[in-house]
């Protein structure tokens, strides 16, 4: 189960996980388009599309179709930015812009850490830029775990 943090002065909330599967496998199920277009997704929110050049000064993006999950009244989301560390199979970092935010500019950052535990991975996620996005804060705070757990199935089960 995905632990998440509140930090102190409520700019940032963090997520940790352990995956039973190394860190070069979690790396490319989070950095290769094809892999997040099946796992970051679901029946209540599907893909449209994921784009990810997978380099430092690269960018990202994705969308959906229209599901059950409505956000501030989005219900098709989409979501862009930047990546500004790259470091395989440790660090990935961008920037995220998301259509969901009641500020639809809102630039903050997430930052992903991978560290060997034993065989597997412990996963860490920071999200940075919310100190005066409460509910966004609040949405991300619920969100972030269940992240976590479709990424932990995807990358541990059995083919």
């Amino acid at each position: 189960m995905a632990q998440v943090i509140l930090t102190s002065v409520q700019d940032a909330i963090a997520s940790e996980i352990d995956i039973a599967a190394p860190p070069e496998r979690v790396f490319k199920a989070l950095t290769d388009a094809k892999e997040l277009a099946t796992w970051f997704a679901d029946e209540a929110c599907p893909a449209k599309f994921w784009n990810m050049d997978a380099r430092k000064g690269g960018s990202y993006s994705y969308a959906t179709a229209k599901g059950s999950y409505v956000v501030n009244g989005v219900d098709e989301f989409e979501c862009h930015g930047d990546i500004l560390e790259y470091d395989p199979p440790r660090l990935p970092v961008y920037t995220w812009v998301a259509n969901w935010h009641l500020d639809k500019q809102l630039e903050t950052v997430v930052r992903w850490e991978l560290t060997p535990k034993g065989t597997g991975t412990h996963l860490k996620v920071t999200h940075r830029g919310l100190a005066r996005k409460a509910i966004a804060r609040e949405d991300y705070r619920g969100g972030w775990p269940g992240v976590f757990q479709k990424l932990k199935q995807f990358v541990e089960r059995k083919d």
